[in-house]
């Protein structure tokens, strides 16, 4: 490998921009435009003008800009040769925009390349809300139903707050843990994602809670889909941009670029799930995030132990939980650099970015090895790269980043759909969803036939006696037995 050619992020910039009137906000080009220009003021060197590379996370807040590269040029007043949007407000599109351009200035196609992403979410709403006298608007939600419509939004799965916690719940019932248990942990992991947020002044909310607090319902922490309460899911509604600028070695020592302001870029791996989480084998266990992780540390020849620092990737508790089994990482030690999507801000598709800006601000000061993992979609989607203040000897670019052929080869069979099915059934997975008022509006449940296909059902939210055995602190129901009747519009679950 051509040491000028080693990919170093030499520059990041985090914004937050939070007007007393939200409809004064920034939109997202404007939140990227400075997000990057604070990248090349950290880096200390003009960069921006000679950038070959663009790439850009999409962003939802403002949908008539479909794709921000134009506009995003054109208001830096550069054209770079090469540009690229990620194809969808993923989670992980941070990271596999790091990946190409650390793959593309290893060829030798770039010396200079831009990643950024921005959402202005809480301007948007408040116009939105402006325009229809008032109501207020719940972007992520309709724009999820404009991605999709069909049978499991029929029954209330619409948004990702009401899919993760079917894995959840069927996490908790795989590790044998208690509701008490398992809550314990959330609690534990999101009370040290408040704490790195507290002292980090990019983080949108700047204040320690304590694990109670993060679990317990309250009035200002009420439920939201069991067991999540508020303060357990990503917090959407922000105005915040990210960026970060990575170069060649080689182009940063002859732009006089400090070497102790270079993060050196491992190589990275992705795999997938399905699109459809309906079509997964199991919501205890994912082999794309698994493989994505392990092939990362593999490909950079850096063993779990050795890593100094991690940004699990914290959209709800499940993800991190099951991230951090998968390379042993300690309760009592932050899973985040940033402060997590409650705490540090959950601005779409492009956490992550924040979180490399984060990564590169914790190893200039801390020397060492981290691991950044990204999940997007419905636990769909993962990417993972290390990066390190020192140079990683194994790492070599370019390299591809796919490993969908191990994901699938590691992964269970995948149950079949039955969507008319009525009689006996084992409940898989499930969760409660609950109203402003913090009361039960309905249930779901996810339960396997007889014959090892699935099938969705609901409990009606005035079925007291089955939300009470759902919710219940005693056991699981996960592995219970149970019927499914056909309505004339939805199936329902009842216990045995």
């Amino acid at each position: 490998m051509d040491q000028d050619r080693l990919p170093v992020i030499v520059g990041v910039g985090q914004v937050n921009d939070r007007p007393a009137d939200p409809l004064a906000g920034m939109d997202p080009v404007e939140l990227m435009v400075a997000a990057l220009r604070k990248s090349e003021d950290d880096a200390g060197a003009s960069l921006i003008a000679d950038a070959d590379f663009l790439g850009v996370v999409k962003q939802i807040a403002f949908p008539d800009i479909a794709d921000a590269c134009e506009p995003l040029a054109a208001a830096l007043g550069i054209a770079p040769a090469q540009m690229m949007q990620s194809e969808g407000p993923n989670g992980d599109s941070p990271i596999l925009l790091l990946n190409e351009a650390a793959n593309r200035i290893g060829a030798g196609e770039a010396k200079i390349a831009l990643v950024c992403g921005a959402e202005a979410l809480r301007t948007a709403a408040a116009r939105t809300a402006a325009a229809q006298g008032g109501r207020k608007p719940d972007q992520l939600r309709e724009a999820s139903h404009r991605r999709q419509l069909g049978y499991a939004q029929s029954y209330g799965l619409v948004a990702p707050v009401d899919v993760y916690p079917l894995y959840e719940n069927g996490l908790r019932a795989k590790l044998g843990q208690s509701l008490d248990q398992a809550q314990a942990e959330s609690g534990a992991i999101w009370s040290r994602f408040s704490e790195v947020a507290a002292a980090n002044k990019n983080a949108w909310i700047r204040k320690p809670v304590s694990p109670a607090d993060v679990v317990t319902p309250s009035e200002s922490n009420r439920p939201i889909a069991f067991p999540y309460t508020k303060l357990q899911v990503a917090n959407s509604a922000v105005n915040q941009g990210a960026g970060f600028i990575v170069t060649s070695a080689g182009e940063a020592r002859r732009r006089g670029i400090p070497e102790d302001k270079w993060i050196y870029v491992g190589n990275g791996a992705a795999a997938h799930e399905a699109d459809s989480w309906m079509k997964r084998d199991t919501y205890d266990h994912s082999a794309s995030m698994e493989v994505s992780i392990l092939k990362a540390l593999d490909l950079n020849a850096v063993r779990p132990d050795q890593l100094d620092t991690v940004e699990l990737y914290s959209c709800f508790p499940c993800i991190p939980k099951m991230a951090r089994r998968i390379i042993d990482w300690p309760l009592d030690k932050p899973a985040s650099q940033f402060g997590g999507l409650t705490f540090g801000g959950g601005p779409i598709g492009n956490y992550m970015s924040h979180a490399v800006a984060s990564m590169v601000d914790r190893l200039r000061a801390d020397p060492g090895t981290g691991l950044l993992f990204a999940n997007g979609g419905y636990a769909t989607h993962n990417h993972s790269i290390v990066v390190s203040s020192e140079p990683i000897p194994a790492a070599t670019f370019p390299r591809s980043y796919d490993f969908q052929a191990e994901a699938d080869a590691a992964r269970g069979p995948i149950p079949e759909l039955d969507k008319d099915y009525a009689g006996a059934a084992r409940l898989e997975t499930f969760t409660v969803f609950y109203g402003r008022d913090g009361q039960p509006r309905a249930g779901v449940v996810a339960a396997l036939t007889p014959a090892g296909q699935r099938v969705l059902a609901q409990v009606p939210g005035n079925d007291t006696a089955t939300i009470e055995r759902l919710t219940s602190a005693e056991g699981t129901p996960v592995g219970a037995s149970g019927t499914i009747t056909r309505g004339e519009e939805l199936s329902r679950w009842t216990f045995a």
